[in-house]
């Protein structure tokens, strides 16, 4: 990892957090247990940082099965105890039954859809439509779109939880449906090309 390289305002001088950066933030994602990760972690940001949750992960993974949401699904009451007084994870009531309760909307969305990732491509907002260089000033400023907005009201009328317009949006970001690395990042012509020689999937017939 080069400390020359010019990066995202955002990425710091954490390890953890320029590898996260360098490596995984912007490029597309179709595993199901990625994305379900993601999504999970997403809402356990919700008012702090992300370098937070980050330095938690594997505590989060170790915690959850992996975000195996065949296993999550089917977290009872004991396993919500168990959470809540795990230090190594964020101990929110509120943001562990959700992550309980979404895993059950993620496997009637396989049901659905074959694959969430099949489900969440879907949102992938037309790149035309967007600014083909983000500046730093642009990129600060996204914090929800409309299709962030919509993927957020679709996900509620499924019945999931802790996923509003902002959350959804960081998602877009971090599972590569949006390349928002600016201009002036290393990494942007790197997820321009991963995108390129990515093949979305679709809903099963």
């Amino acid at each position: 990892m080069s400390e020359n390289l010019a990066r995202c305002f955002w990425a710091g001088n954490d390890e953890l957090y320029t590898r996260y950066h360098d490596t995984e933030w912007g490029y597309p994602v179709d595993d199901d247990v990625r994305l379900f990760e993601k999504v999970c972690l997403e809402g356990f940001q919700s008012g702090l940082s992300w370098l937070t949750i980050l330095k938690k992960r594997e505590n989060f993974r170790a915690a959850f099965d992996g975000f195996d949401f065949d296993k999550v699904a089917f977290y009872g009451p004991e396993e919500v105890d168990r959470l809540l007084q795990d230090a190594g994870i964020v101990r929110h009531r509120g943001k562990i039954e959700a992550t309980i309760n979404n895993a059950a909307r993620a496997i009637e969305m396989r049901k659905e859809f074959g694959t969430l990732a099949a489900y969440f491509w879907q949102f992938e907002p037309d790149e035309a439509q967007r600014p083909a260089n983000m500046s730093e000033e642009e990129v600060r400023k996204l914090a929800q779109t409309e299709m962030s907005k919509n993927l957020a009201k679709d996900l509620k009328k499924r019945g999931w939880k802790f996923f509003g317009p902002t959350t959804a949006y960081a998602f877009m970001q971090a599972m590569g449906l949006v390349n928002d690395h600016t201009e002036n990042c290393y990494c942007r012509a790197l997820a321009t090309k991963a995108r390129a020689q990515f093949t979305p999937p679709a809903a099963h017939d």
